[in-house]
């Protein structure tokens, strides 16, 4: 029997056995990292938050270039903007949906979904009507039998708005505001629809007031002064976030109801720059697959602003449940 006090003993046992660190409960570092992990993610959506409502307020102002300034020194810093202007791209040249390797998606069925869309474009731009709509984003819709219906369509109306939103937020585009119809809206006025404007989008106001004729195929383009107004960026934001609301409204419900003045806007934008019927298709299929695939990876976030815009939530609180959802998701 050894001589030695307990404690000397003890300590004896531990360094001939196994290092201190292994008597601890092997979650503690775990749980330590954790915790360290949450409130540095607390701390960022604190500091996020805090800049949004400057945003906000430089929003509400009318001073949209300085609003546009902050979220863009907010992008990709801790704290800050993770998904702005972060969405990947489809490739301009793509021969098939199989190129492009997306995991857990049926490209058959997204195949057949893409070209749901494209047919139903090709009508609207067949059948347009005369009407003008106002606004980007703008969707009327058609008068309820009953009251399921008006919430039905309320329903479909924020998720479409969202579908601009988000789409816009997640290529760079900063949503200045947006209008949203209550169900006694729909209830007065059966063509009440919902909309959501963007800065630097000033071109529109030129681009839609005219409506020339679409070129032929191979023709050359008339309108080649209007190519230099705005880049090819913007004008390939443009056409992923006019398309959004509809792409939302197949990807709920499998169809798109409604005036689809989107469509007639996209239309016309087309048509003032001056594109040939085979580039006006080429851009549209690219336009579609890009905002299709968007929305399928980011239904999530659609999901929770459509809530908050349904709440009347301001732009700056709407940006940051898009990059609450966001968080630890792939972009």
């Amino acid at each position: 029997m050894s001589c030695k006090p307990l404690w000397i003993q003890m300590v004896s046992a531990i360094q001939h056995s196994a290092p201190f660190y292994s008597f601890l409960r092997p979650e503690f570092s775990a749980n330590k990292t954790t915790v360290t992990t949450e409130l540095r993610q607390t701390g960022d959506a604190i500091r996020r938050r805090s800049a949004l409502k400057k945003v906000d307020r430089e929003l509400s102002r009318g001073d949209f270039k300085s609003a546009l300034s902050l979220v863009k020194r907010l992008k990709g810093k801790p704290g800050g903007l993770r998904g702005f202007g972060a969405a990947e791209q489809v490739p301009r040249r793509l021969s098939s949906l199989d190129e492009l390797n997306i995991n857990g998606v049926d490209t058959l069925s997204l195949q057949s979904l893409v070209d749901s869309i494209l047919n139903l474009i090709e009508q609207c731009i067949e059948f347009a009507s005369l009407e003008e709509a106002s606004y980007i984003g703008q969707v009327g819709l058609n008068d309820g039998a009953n009251e399921s219906l008006f919430k039905e369509n309320h329903r479909m109306c924020i998720q479409h708005e969202a579908g601009h939103f988000l789409v816009a937020y997640l290529l760079g585009v900063l949503p200045k505001g947006y209008l949203v119809p209550s169900i006694e809206d729909m209830r007065q006025d059966p063509f009440a629809g919902g909309r959501v404007e963007f800065v630097g989008f000033d071109f529109l106001k030129e681009a839609t007031g005219v409506m020339p004729k679409r070129l032929s195929k191979n023709a050359k383009p008339l309108n080649k002064a209007n190519k230099g107004v705005i880049s090819s960026k913007t004008f390939d934001r443009f056409s992923c976030i006019i398309l959004a609301g509809l792409v939302v409204e197949f990807l709920l419900v499998g169809y798109s109801e409604g005036l689809h003045s989107d469509v007639e806007k996209l239309d016309r934008v087309l048509k003032w720059l001056g594109l040939t019927e085979n580039e006006a298709d080429s851009h549209v299929k690219w336009a579609v697959t890009n905002t299709v695939l968007m929305l399928i990876q980011h239904h999530e976030a659609r999901s929770r602003l459509a809530e908050a815009m349904s709440l009347g939530r301001s732009v700056g609180c709407c940006i940051d449940t898009i990059e609450t959802a966001l968080n630890g998701n792939e972009i």
